[in-house]
């Protein structure tokens, strides 16, 4: 159902100025997007890794402890070892210990704006750098909620402890405050909700059954952004092939008159990502009123289908404005782009 944008990709790595002179762009993808004012705000994640890595060798960035602090650095593995899997380009992962993993690139969160939702410039520096034992790996995917006149910025903290989601706050784009873990690993694909239900914040989240179970939405509620609980599993995956294996939130909820509009991502058993569309009930949001029975979109574009990790459509933000949603997604582990649909032609397809 939705439609790309002509001038997809709208921010590609070649577009972006690295952190470090030592290191390249390997990814502009994943957003966050709001709307503050009369522009369109995206937080980019920005994916770098090591650009002198000779041959034969992965050089890993990573922070390691410093002082009181932390610094960034590297590690540099052989590609001949035999004591570690190279397979995903993501990451090397330990042969005797599969969970110890150690990523190929590290992800900061940059600031990207543009006048009309598609022509963006892109900041010289990161907004947020990885900072901390929980960041070690990186920050990454990033959601803004505008709550009560505040821009809100959750994300993913990856470090070898797990995967967690942290969360932020920033008045201006220029300074911001982080506020801590929100939800301990592994967890992440948290989306806020941007106003308070029945006296509480809300959030989706995403964990991931070690034991048993599958990576599904979740949903719960807090006080105060940062002490959640009510627990309670609200959606999980299908038995149709595009979202078989898991699921996780994607956008910011939405507030529409039809509910709480979520964009969220379906995995099938080839690790494809497709996009897909939730309705919540706005006075309830534990129920689902409505559910898109196909895929909103799928990877079919040549930026979609290659790149850093083929086949995968992400979004991390999406508006609604003057009847159209718009769908900013990350493609392939490596662009930004844009989808469009009127939002009418979405209510029919979802029965409501």
């Amino acid at each position: 159902m939705l439609k790309r944008w002509p001038g997809n990709p709208l921010v590609t790595p070649e577009d972006v100025r690295p952190s470090r002179p030592d290191w390249k762009v390997d990814g502009t993808f994943n957003a966050g997007v709001a709307r503050i004012g009369d522009t369109v705000v995206m937080l980019l994640r920005v994916a770098e890794s090591v650009a002198d890595a000779a041959a034969g060798e992965v050089r890993v960035p990573l922070l390691e402890p410093h002082g009181e602090g932390w610094r960034t650095t590297t590690r540099t593995f052989r590609t001949d070892d035999p004591a570690h899997d190279f397979s995903d380009p993501r990451m090397v992962r330990s042969r005797a210990d599969p969970r110890e993993v150690h990523l190929t690139s590290m992800s900061h969160l940059r600031v990207a704006r543009s006048g009309n939702g598609t022509d963006f410039a892109v900041d010289d520096a990161p907004l947020l750098f990885p900072a901390d034992r929980y960041e070690r790996f990186g920050c990454e995917d990033a959601r803004l909620t505008v709550i009560e006149g505040r821009c809100y910025i959750n994300y993913t903290a990856v470090s070898d402890l797990g995967i967690a989601t942290a969360l932020a706050v920033t008045d201006d784009f220029t300074q911001v405050e982080r506020l801590g873990i929100i939800h301990a690993p592994d967890n992440r694909d948290v989306c806020l909700f941007p106003r308070r239900i029945a006296g509480s914040y809300w959030c989706l989240h995403r964990p991931a059954p070690l034991h048993l179970g599958a990576p599904e939405i979740w949903i719960a509620r807090s006080p105060d952004l940062i002490h959640w609980g009510e627990h309670r599993h609200l959606a999980g995956c299908m038995d149709r092939a595009w979202e078989s294996a898991k699921i996780g939130g994607g956008a910011q909820l939405i507030e529409t008159e039809k509910g709480w509009l979520q964009i969220y991502h379906g995995v099938d058993a080839d690790q494809r990502y497709s996009l897909g569309a939730l309705l919540l009930d706005l006075d309830d949001p534990r129920i689902v009123r409505a559910r898109l029975s196909r895929p909103l979109a799928s990877p079919v574009e040549d930026y979609e289908r290659h790149g850093f990790f083929p086949d995968v459509l992400f979004s991390c933000g999406a508006l609604v404005e003057g009847g159209e949603l718009r769908v900013y997604y990350g493609a392939a582990d490596r662009v930004m782009a844009l989808g469009t649909c009127a939002l009418a032609d979405l209510w029919a397809a979802m029965g409501v």
